[in-house]
């Protein structure tokens, strides 16, 4: 069937099916064009994480705007300078007239509550900013200066949040403007979601879902160019200031947008740069221009086709998969190369056949190998496609969908290309010239004792490396340290109070009671009193029966927690405004009247700085937030959570279950914990999947394990040296074994297919060593070379992961590669697995 198919259809009539294969190609390709790059929070997170669905809540119930930070250093004089204050609330101006942006906070527009020796409620009326207070900079025993100043290193509200402790920078918070529709949107589609998990969804529910999922999708590309162009905006607002000040930008949002911008430059420069590499290292190997040609053009209209069906289906290119083209193109040039150099062995054998009848049985007798290539290379990443994070179960069926488009394309448009083609002489200067191969079969004849010996002591450095890893995702490493977006997150790192945001949300019982007080078994629930005072404080609404010492003291001691951890920057919390509250009441705590006071009285602008993101009366809740130092080596985010939520209630004397963590730390430790799981337990089914596969295709158990054996030596290896060299397993790194395991088994499988040919007629296990070294070792080299060179391209990044990333594939290419050459046959002389044959 397969021979008639290409036999009297591809053969005889190429110029159709070359024709066919390129209108296709036309036509998918062209939704090419909709393919969207999204580096957002969102698609990194768990779609069932309940810690998610729990944050978004708190999101809700809080002020919590997105926000960039711009932090400034002056480059002559000091932070209360005239001069210096003046750049800062030009830069705020200017900042502030842009789209996006709500409100600018800066050292200017802060309230002041120390600085003027007031009482509170003469503070509350007129509450002074450092742009409404009037001082003589000239003047050197200025007293009101130096009250400013001490008020910024010591109040618990800006030290280390607004500037640093050595005063000589200061950070501007730049608040987006929030987004209700988005908001909603998000609330729908997340009641469905939930619907969907406990209930299912009907027909009509479950459009709706698509349709919300859309519309968010189109929101979220809407934002992101409207994001782009905001920062890209301010960027050139601090330029202005350049000459005045160091300055740099850093928040979420900027991060997102500049990996955004790394994988679009990837994409392009390292995309076509690769093809340029391609034709080169083709043309040095073949030296004839139809194994350049062909084989690039093969790649080309593959990945045209994949990038087509992705923009169709609406599949966004995230962090994670924004290497697919590299990966896709390298793994067909290998499909093509592995034609291309079966055709020209047929071509020195049958000299006297014609083309077509060369090209045919090339075609044939690659057939059922590249097959089984495609097949264990889909099981390879199938790790990724069943794992609960979207991008990445979408990396997987990208490849995978990839991997089928290729072998399609190839054994359509080789036959068809080639068949138009005249026989010529092969060119065989490249392999004489290169004796590797040769000698790699010499030396897995007369070596094999010494090569199983280093192949286990590789194995024992892999297994001891592996067991050294870490799980880490440290953002600020993402980028190299010359970079702007690294310089400016290193100085908010450092300087102001951390980077990755951590929440802790305590929920206060209805009746206050320590978790260590005894109950009284005769106490009522409630009592006469209680339901008076509960009607007084709805008819008069007064917060003041809110604010209780219970309460108070159980914030100042979990802030108090916070705050001595090692690993924690800045904390901020009601417990701050507490502590200001004593600092301007001569030492003695505000009471609940006075609390209740400076909740209600301070005027808007300065409560939703100091006070609204921390306190949610309605729910009986508080909230307090810190920020993660991400730039110290020592942090082990797991280890701090599990850390926090074990020891924190007990600190503060509270009930455990009345105490949740929530924001990003937590939300990305959660998907990166699942990912490893999952990466782990189905990366044994992988390997127990193709050792069936290599079972079905070659029907020995024997073979099958000598197969899985070669192959796990390579794919360990990418472990064992990350342990080694202290690579932590993040989002990027943590895939690696899945891909090596794709990529590598491929050789696998050609080269015993070719070995059992040549055992077959020569019934000799050392002679066929050789005779496959000697044809299809030369395609395997070929490949790898493409691989490893192709790879090597994408260290040149701006983007760390895809730095290691690179790194690593090359690694665990050329340990598969003598694996293959070495190894492999070892084990086929040493183990006999076609005695019976």
């Amino acid at each position: 069937m397969i021979r008639t198919f290409y036999g009297r259809m591809v053969i005889e009539y190429p110029y159709r099916v070359l024709l066919l294969v390129l209108l296709i190609v036309a036509i998918i390709g062209s939704q090419a064009f909709n393919i969207k790059i999204d580096a957002s929070a969102e698609t990194l997170l768990l779609k069932n994480d309940k810690d998610l669905a729990f944050s978004r809540k708190v999101n809700s119930n809080y002020y919590n705007p997105d926000f960039l930070i711009v932090t400034y250093s002056p480059k002559e004089g000091q932070l209360l300078d005239k001069i210096v204050l003046k750049d800062i609330e030009q830069l705020a101006s200017d900042i502030k007239k842009l789209e996006l942006v709500e409100n600018v906070t800066s050292i200017l527009s802060v309230p002041l509550l120390q600085t003027l020796s007031q009482p509170l409620s003469e503070l509350l009326k007129n509450v002074q900013t450092l742009k409404s207070i009037s001082f003589d900079e000239n003047t050197a025993k200025n007293k009101i200066k130096e009250k400013i100043k001490h008020e910024f290193l010591s109040s618990p509200l800006y030290q280390q949040n607004l500037v640093s402790d050595d005063f000589k920078t200061t950070a501007i918070q730049i608040f987006y403007k929030q987004d209700q529709s988005y908001f909603e949107l998000l609330k729908q589609r997340n009641q469905l979601l939930e619907q969907k998990l406990t209930n299912g969804l009907t027909g009509v529910s479950q459009k709706i879902l698509v349709r919300k999922e859309s519309e968010l999708a189109n929101h979220r590309e809407n934002f992101r160019k409207k994001n782009h162009q905001t920062i890209s905006q301010i960027r050139k607002i601090l330029s202005n200031h350049q000459d005045k000040a160091v300055v740099f930008l850093g928040g979420i949002n900027m991060v997102a947008d500049d990996m955004i911008s790394f994988i679009r430059d990837d994409l392009k420069l390292y995309g076509s740069t690769l093809i340029g590499l391609l034709i080169l290292v083709l043309f040095i190997v073949f030296r004839q221009m139809r194994y350049v040609v062909i084989p690039i053009l093969i790649s080309s209209l593959s990945i045209v086709v994949t990038a087509g069906l992705l923009g169709y289906f609406g599949w966004e290119v995230t962090v994670i998969s924004s290497n697919f083209i590299s990966i896709q193109l390298i793994m067909t040039m290998s499909l093509a190369i592995h034609l291309c150099v079966r055709y020209r062995e047929l071509v020195r054998k049958k000299e006297s056949a014609c083309q077509k009848k060369i090209v045919l049985e090339a075609t044939l007798s690659m057939f059922l190998p590249c097959l089984f290539v495609v097949c264990t290379t889909i099981t390879g990443f199938s790790s990724l496609a069943i794992s609960n994070i979207l991008p990445i179960m979408n990396f997987g069926w990208m490849i995978s969908a990839g991997m089928v488009i290729s072998f399609i394309i190839a054994f359509l448009v080789f036959p068809a290309a080639m068949s138009l083609l005249d026989k010529k002489t092969v060119f065989l200067g490249f392999e004489k010239n290169i004796s590797l191969i040769s000698q790699l079969g010499s030396i897995a004849e007369k070596y094999r004792v010494s090569i199983i010996l280093s192949s286990v002591a590789l194995l024992l450095f892999n297994a001891t490396g592996a067991n050294r890893l870490i799980v880490e995702n440290s953002f600020i490493n993402y980028f190299k340290s010359d970079s702007e977006i690294y310089q400016g997150m290193k100085v908010i790192d450092t300087s102001l109070g951390g980077t990755t945001p951590l929440d802790v949300i305590i929920d206060f019982p209805e009746y206050e009671k320590s978790k260590n007080e005894p109950l009284d078994p005769q106490s009522e629930p409630a009592t006469f009193f209680d339901e008076f005072e509960a009607e007084f404080k709805s008819e008069e609404n007064d917060h003041a029966y809110w604010f209780t010492e219970f309460k108070m003291k159980r914030i100042e001691a979990a802030h108090n927690y916070l705050n001595s951890l090692e690993h924690t920057g800045k904390v901020l919390s009601f417990a701050n405004i507490l502590k200001l509250g004593r600092d301007i009441n001569d030492g003695e705590s505000l009471d609940n009247l006075e609390l209740a006071l400076l909740y209600k009285k301070m005027p808007k602008e300065f409560r939703d700085v100091t006070i609204t993101p921390y306190l949610d009366l309605e729910h009986n809740q508080v909230r307090l937030t810190t920020r993660i130092v991400d730039s110290n080596k020592d942090l082990r985010r797991d280890a701090l959570l599990n850390k926090i939520s074990q020891e924190l209630a007990g600190e503060a004397d509270i009930e455990p279950d009345n105490v949740h963590l929530s924001g990003m730390m937590l939300l990305y430790n959660n998907m990166l914990q699942t990912l490893f799981d999952s990466q782990i337990k189905t990366l044994g089914l992988v390997v127990f999947v193709l050792s069936i596969m290599f079972l079905i295709l070659f029907r020995s158990i024997k073979i099958a394990l000598i197969a899985m054996l070669t192959n796990i030596v390579s794919v360990s290896f990418v472990f064992g040296i990350m342990g080694w060299v202290g690579i932590p397993l993040d989002m990027m790194t943590i895939t690696i074994a899945a891909i090596a395991m794709g990529i590598a088994v491929d050789d696998t499988v050609h080269y015993i297919h070719r070995y059992k040919k040549e055992f077959e007629l020569k019934r000799d296990y050392l002679k066929a060593i050789h005779l496959t070294h000697s044809s299809i070792g030369y395609a395997i080299l070929y490949t790898s070379m493409t691989i490893v060179i192709g790879f090597s391209l994408l260290m040149f990044s701006n983007f760390v992961p895809t730095i290691y990333f690179s790194l690593l594939t090359v690694l665990a290419m050329i340990i598969a590669l003598f694996a293959d050459l070495l190894l492999l046959p070892v084990l086929l002389v040493w183990f006999k697995p076609f005695d019976k044959v």
